[in-house]
């Protein structure tokens, strides 16, 4: 595999469905290898300029861009980053092998779990709820959650935003049974927003702020006190388990959460990149960067708990194989390290 640094300005092919990732494995970086086991020294230390981290990226999170614009990226490993159209394809590739950790919202690493994947939640943060939104058009004449009975909305299976209609559902008395679900990934459930295929599409920033200010959409609802608005860098367990890959990864979640904390306090700088980045407008992506202050938390009880909600409400609704136990995929080995920034950030907390 071609390996490219984050001090590259070139980005890989966009991965966007698992046989891609599948592919990818067989390319070369499958089983029970990280590729970097060649990289641990006869008396057990790292050589870590030997050592590639593989990194799941989303376009609308652009992590390689957030490192990039906090002066986060001169390392002394290669990042060679994996680009995908949202959390649930990133995790069947972190399943696979195909990639060592990503970062993904909190509904994700759950269905995962639940699939057999071997994973931990490595860091956890909260943007909150706001940016998570239920969307009808300007003039629908949807105007609450229980108008969504017997209406078509789109949202992309096993993703925050399913848990987010899941979630908003319950609130509203609403059986998922009476709304008839399309699972459709961002980039398409824009175009059939805009279309007027659907009767409401839930998604998250910067999509939501997309479709307000270029498609009229109007937020029917958002998870303001509904949803945790909770995100995850989630590693392999395999990566973890490697002296070498760990090394990079404790490294890595250090600079990727002082990164974020940088974008949260400097959101105009960080909404210029951005823009850039994702080809969105500065308009668009400086509406979503303001609807996002960051908290950085502890992977603690508190954490586990909330997801573990998540997981019930799944299970209840008939929508995981198996009930997920949570607390075997959470790994606080790196709260010591990130204490300070959850202190620092503490106020921001929904």
């Amino acid at each position: 595999m071609t390996r490219t640094s984050t001090r590259r300005a070139t980005r890989r092919t966009a991965l966007a469905t698992a046989g891609a990732a599948l592919a990818l494995v067989l390319a070369g970086c499958g089983g029970d290898a990280t590729g970097n086991e060649a990289a641990v020294n006869d008396d057990g230390s790292v050589d870590l300029e030997e050592v590639t981290l593989i990194v799941g990226d989303q376009k609308s999170a652009s992590q390689q861009a957030m490192l990039e614009a906090a002066g986060e990226d001169d390392t002394d490993y290669e990042i060679q980053w994996e680009e995908f159209t949202s959390g649930p394809p990133m995790m069947e590739a972190l399943g696979t092998g195909a990639i060592h950790l990503g970062y993904v919202g909190n509904t994700p690493p759950i269905f995962a779990a639940a699939s057999g994947s071997e994973l931990k939640v490595v860091q956890a943060s909260t943007y909150t709820g706001l940016g998570d939104a239920i969307l009808v058009p300007k003039d629908s004449p949807l105007q609450s959650v229980e108008d969504l009975r017997g209406k078509t909305v789109a949202v992309a299976e096993g993703s925050s935003a399913n848990y987010n209609l899941l979630a908003q559902l319950r609130e509203a008395g609403v059986e998922l049974e009476e709304v008839e679900q399309r699972n459709l990934q961002p980039a398409d459930g824009l175009a059939a927003f805009s279309q007027g295929f659907i009767d409401a599409w839930v998604v998250w920033e910067p999509y939501v702020s997309q479709a307000i200010i270029e498609e009229d959409a109007r937020v029917l609802a958002d998870g303001e006190d509904v949803v945790n608005g909770m995100n995850f860098q989630v590693a392999s367990d395999v990566a973890l388990d490697d002296a070498a890959t760990e090394a990079a990864v404790e490294d890595y979640i250090g600079r990727i959460t002082r990164a974020q904390v940088w974008a949260s306090q400097n959101r105009e700088e960080w909404a210029d990149v951005w823009a850039e980045q994702t080809g969105l407008s500065p308009e668009v992506t400086l509406a979503a960067a303001r609807k996002r202050p960051i908290s950085i938390l502890p992977v603690d009880q508190e954490v586990i708990d909330s997801e573990q909600e998540i997981s019930d409400t799944f299970t209840d609704a008939d929508l995981l194989p198996e009930p997920v136990d949570v607390a075997e995929y959470f790994d606080g080995r790196y709260s010591e390290q990130l204490a300070p920034l959850v202190e620092q950030t503490a106020s921001n907390a929904g």
